[in-house]
């Protein structure tokens, strides 16, 4: 055995690149991590095509709007480039708040994107439609895509629909130069598209939606000026499970969302209505009727909404769990009453400054449901815990 280890000498270095990327993946330590690949130039190279994300400290997470100017972080073309050669197998890159980042440095993906993923561009507003040709020519494999506040158009869209087609998650918000030409190109071309937020979006109406696969069951659309028509393409794919269409615009009356309990929406889950604030009864008794698995339901500042409406919620909607309704104005001991004896699975009840319910028939509600939580604290609708993973 002896001469067999002296003639047969062994190091750690003659370790095959699948062990050594074993070895690498089991490091615990971030530091390990780093300086793994301070040892020689294979370990380096090990070290490399292992990273599967890149993130710049001036993402979303770290500064607010107030504040982007004085974390601006400039990225330029040869840094990107640099940066993509070194990590070629990279999955997910996220340049977010790169306020400066010019069309020049996305030009490096048409030859170093084709395993990307996921691309966050929020705040990038140097970006122009060149920019964005470079992401859909260079991108095929996007399933995850956000330009929170970018300049994209809708001549952007429409190549990124062509190309990136197995498109799951995208993030609008904020983009004011989106129109329906542009959602209409994404429902059309991106069969995958499961997630969306358009919200302050002011030239989306919704139209851009009709058709759309049923695979789409996530959609914000929070403070956009959405037309009934518009309402009813959203809803037509039948795979919506999550809908915010919060502080809707003034332009949608009374029955404008009545499409959305027309028999389309039989699979929403999560319905976001906070200040709605002309939302009829007809609309309430619609959806209560038509969207038998509503599990959580926003209704906070809807004023309109008064005793026939509530006795519809109390009637049909059985499988409510979370009820907002703070700030309802024609909320009454009446309505109180249908809600407590209906909505038999309500666990969670978010009320305050309902002028119209008295202190008695507060405490009816606690002493003949008191299984039910009641909060003061008005918080926003619980999302999905897959929606937009960035």
């Amino acid at each position: 055995m002896e001469n067999s280890s002296k003639e047969f000498p062994t190091s750690i270095l003659q370790l095959p690149d699948d062990c050594l990327y074993f070895i690498f993946h089991w490091l615990d330590s971030a530091s390990d991590r780093e300086s793994f690949g301070l040892t020689c130039h294979r370990w380096l190279y090990i070290q490399n095509t292992s990273r599967q994300s890149l993130q710049f400290r001036c993402s979303l997470t770290h500064f607010s709007m107030s504040s982007l100017s004085q974390n601006t972080l400039k990225i330029y073309s040869f840094h990107l480039h640099r940066l993509l050669n070194r990590f070629q197998q990279l999955q997910a890159l996220s340049l977010s708040g790169c306020t400066e980042l010019p069309d020049s440095g996305l030009s490096p993906l048409q030859y170093y994107g084709s395993k990307l993923n996921s691309l966050v561009l929020d705040c990038c507003f140097g970006i122009t439609d060149s920019g964005f040709s470079s992401v859909a020519y260079g991108c095929p494999s996007l399933t995850i895509l956000s330009l929170y506040r970018c300049n994209v158009t809708d001549i952007s869209l429409e190549r990124l629909s062509k190309s990136c087609l197995v498109l799951q998650e995208i993030n609008l918000s904020h983009c004011s130069l989106v129109s329906d030409h542009g959602i209409r190109a994404l429902s059309q071309h991106c069969h995958h598209l499961r997630a969306v937020r358009i919200s302050y979006c002011k030239s989306v109406t919704g139209i851009g939606f009709r058709g759309c696969s049923d695979t789409l069951t996530y959609l914000e659309a929070d403070s956009c000026k959405l037309e009934p028509e518009g309402i009813h393409a959203i809803v037509s794919g039948g795979g919506l499970e999550y809908l915010n269409i919060s502080s809707l615009s003034w332009s949608i009356l009374g029955d404008g969302l009545m499409a959305i309990g027309a028999g389309f929406a039989r699979k929403l889950s999560i319905l976001n209505c906070r200040a709605c604030r002309t939302i009829s009864d007809d609309s309430i008794i619609s959806i209560a009727k038509g969207c038998p698995l509503l599990q959580e339901w926003n209704l906070a500042l809807c004023h309109e909404i008064r005793a026939a409406g509530w006795e519809s919620i109390g009637a049909n909607c059985r499988n409510l769990k979370r009820l907002h309704v703070n700030g309802c104005r024609n909320l009454s001991d009446q309505g109180l009453e249908a809600l407590r004896n209906g909505c038999k699975k309500l666990c969670v009840f978010y009320m305050s400054r309902c002028r119209g319910v008295s202190s008695t028939g507060i405490e009816m509600f606690k002493c003949l449901r008191g299984e039910v939580n009641i909060i003061e604290e008005e918080i926003m609708c619980i999302a999905p815990h897959w929606a937009f993973q960035l």
